[in-house]
C-alpha cells in the first residue's frame, strides 16, 4: 500500500551531500528507486545552497531527507531517522561513521593542530557536527585558563563546507572544518577544487548523518522504508550509484545513536566554550 501525505506528497532530499548537480543526480536516482521498493510515493526536491537547512529538515512533508546528527540529537525539528550512509572509506570500516577533516593549504608548514594556534580559522553552523561541533570539541582539549582563545581570527556562520573550502583556498582563513566524506566526494568529482589542500587533521569518528523523515510519517511507511534503505547494497544496480556515491550502503540508525554528541556539546558549554575560539 502506497501512503502519502496528501496532493503536495512526502518529499525526498540529499542536499548535504550533493557535491554537485551530477552527484545530485544520482543521490536523486539511488532514493527514487529506495522509496519505490518500499512503495513510499515520494518525489525528489533540491534545496540548493545556501537555503537554511534547518528550514528543510523542518517541513511537515519529509520523506527520505539528509539531516546532520547533531541536531537530530539536539532535537531541532520533529524527525525520525531511518537509515545513515556507510561511507567507502578505510576509516569507516564499513560503519555508518564520519569525522571532520581540518584542512589547510598545502603550502601550509603546519605539521599538527598545535601548530596552527594563533592564525585565522572558520566554522559553519551552530547545528552542524563536523563544521562547529567536532571542531569545537578538538579545540577543548587544548584550551586552558591562560589560553582561553586559540586563534587570533576565528570566522563564523560559513554555513557550508564548501565556504570553509574556499575560505582555505582563497586564503580568508588558515584552517578550517570539513566533513570528512563530503570531502571525498568533492575530491573524487571536482578534484580541482581540492587542488592545493590537505588535511592536517581529523577529529574523532562519530556517528554519520541520517535520511530521516517527518515523525508523521506512518511507522509502517518508515519501517518499509528502512528495510529498502538496508537492503539496497543486495540489489543489482547499487553498485553503479555506490561508486559514483563512494558508498557502502546504509545502516539502521535512532535517534538515541547522536546522543554521544550532546556530551561534546555539555562538555564545551560547562567549560565555558561555546563556541570555537
Amino acid at each position: 500500500m502506497k501512503v502519502d501525505p496528501g496532493a503536495a506528497g512526502w518529499i525526498m532530499n540529499a542536499r548535504m551531500y550533493a557535491v554537485t548537480p551530477d552527484v545530485e543526480t544520482a543521490w536523486q536516482e539511488l532514493l527514487e528507486r529506495i522509496t519505490r521498493k518500499a512503495a513510499v510515493e515520494q518525489r525528489y526536491v533540491r534545496y540548493p545552497a545556501p537555503a537554511p537547512l534547518e528550514e528543510l529538515w523542518s517541513r511537515a512533508d519529509l520523506g527520505s531527507v539528509l539531516m546532520c546528527g547533531y541536531p537530530i540529537a539536539l532535537g531541532i525539528a520533529p524527525v525520525t531517522p531511518i537509515a545513515a550512509p556507510i561511507p567507502r572509506a578505510a576509516w569507516a570500516a564499513g560503519r555508518a561513521v564520519y569525522r571532520t577533516d581540518l584542512i589547510v593549504r598545502d603550502d601550509s608548514p603546519w605539521r599538527n593542530l598545535e601548530d596552527s594556534f594563533g592564525s585565522r580559522a572558520g566554522w559553519t553552523v551552530t547545528h552542524s557536527q563536523s563544521g562547529f561541533n567536532a571542531f569545537r570539541h578538538e579545540l577543548l582539549k587544548h584550551r586552558t585558563a591562560g589560553r582561553p582563545a586559540l586563534y587570533r581570527q576565528m570566522l563564523g556562520k560559513l554555513v557550508t563546507a564548501r565556504n570553509v573550502l574556499d575560505s582555505v583556498r582563497e586564503n580568508r582563513i588558515d584552517i578550517g572544518p570539513m566533513d570528512a566524506y563530503w570531502h571525498m566526494l568533492i575530491a573524487r568529482h571536482a578534484p580541482h577544487l581540492t587542488a592545493g589542500v590537505r588535511v592536517l587533521a581529523s577529529t574523532p569518528l562519530t556517528p554519520m548523518p541520517a535520511f530521516v523523515a517527518a515523525r508523521r510519517l506512518p511507522v509502517e511507511c518508515v519501517a518499509r522504508l528502512r528495510t529498502a534503505f538496508l537492503n539496497a547494497a543486495s540489489e543489482d544496480w547499487f553498485e553503479r550509484y555506490a561508486d559514483l556515491l563512494l558508498l557502502e550502503g546504509f545502516a539502521a540508525v535512532e535517534t538515541a545513536s547522536y546522543a554521544p554528541l550532546l556530551e561534546w556539546d555539555r562538555e564545551a558549554r560547562t567549560a565555558g566554550f561555546e563556541l570555537p575560539a
